[in-house]
């Protein structure tokens, strides 16, 4: 009996389904996908289909992503986001065109995101990040949770630094130490030069750039082996995905 958090997707269903078939998964485990299961390559209502029955067969929990968001919003009224539209939402809409699915099935599962979960032992799963220096559930603004990079570069320079050169450890980022680790995705570790799931911290990310030249991770959160996929580009050869990557940071 795992826990298994799973980085962004991006409509890869081929890594997907390479990457559970590699990790073992059974229906014992509990899996917890971070985030960003549409745009970028051409399987995302395939995707979206499975997911919805693959929680009909053991624990999921689904964590709200910006890319869903967009989406949902363009199931929702067919209003179509510029920005949505170029980073991943083409490909997305051709999907939808191509393949039958139930409309209503569809909504439901992204009207049931999570923007965040907590379990029993403080461990946070969220896709982006928060600014509320008291937590999550203080946190004012709701779209941090799933557009904020700000937390993950502050556990990165925390990090880097380390806690104990600090004069008063009282001045350290509140926001890590609310809880006992912290899982994202949103920023793929490949834009700090990490192929792996990556530790800052107390954080994980576990996007590992799907969306762009890199593969598709699952992370065991208490052992932390991981496993992946196949880099994407490998999956789908005659596709671009999302194709180049703004860098976020370098070394």
């Amino acid at each position: 009996m795992r826990t298994l958090a799973i980085g962004d997707i991006h409509g890869g269903f081929r890594a997907l389904t390479q990457v559970l078939e590699r990790a073992n998964v059974t229906t014992e485990d509990t899996l917890i996908f971070m985030g960003d299961y549409v745009d970028g390559w051409s399987e995302s209502a395939e995707l979206v289909e499975f997911l919805i029955a693959l929680n009909t067969k053991q624990k999921c929990i689904f964590i709200r992503g910006n890319h869903d968001v967009w989406c949902h919003e363009w199931l929702m009224d067919g209003h179509i986001n510029d920005v949505w539209y170029m980073h991943g939402g083409k490909e997305t809409l051709e999907s939808y065109q191509r393949v039958k699915y139930d409309k209503q099935q569809h909504l439901d599962f992204y009207e049931n995101l999570e923007n965040f979960h907590i379990d029993e032992q403080n461990r946070l799963f969220i896709h982006a990040g928060f600014t509320s220096m008291h937590g999550v559930l203080k946190e004012h603004y709701h779209k941090n949770f799933y557009f904020d990079r700000t937390l993950i570069e502050c556990a990165v320079v925390v990090q880097q630094l380390g806690m104990e050169k600090l004069e008063n450890t009282s001045y350290a980022p509140r926001r890590l130490k609310h809880y006992k680790e912290i899982y994202v995705g949103h920023t793929p570790t490949i834009g700090y030069d990490c192929h792996i799931p990556m530790k800052a911290h107390n954080l994980w990310d576990v996007d590992t750039g799907a969306a762009f030249t890199g593969k598709l991770s699952i992370l065991d959160i208490d052992t932390k082996e991981f496993w992946q996929s196949d880099p994407l580009p490998e999956l789908y050869p005659n596709e671009k995905g999302r194709n180049k990557m703004r860098v976020i940071r370098k070394k």
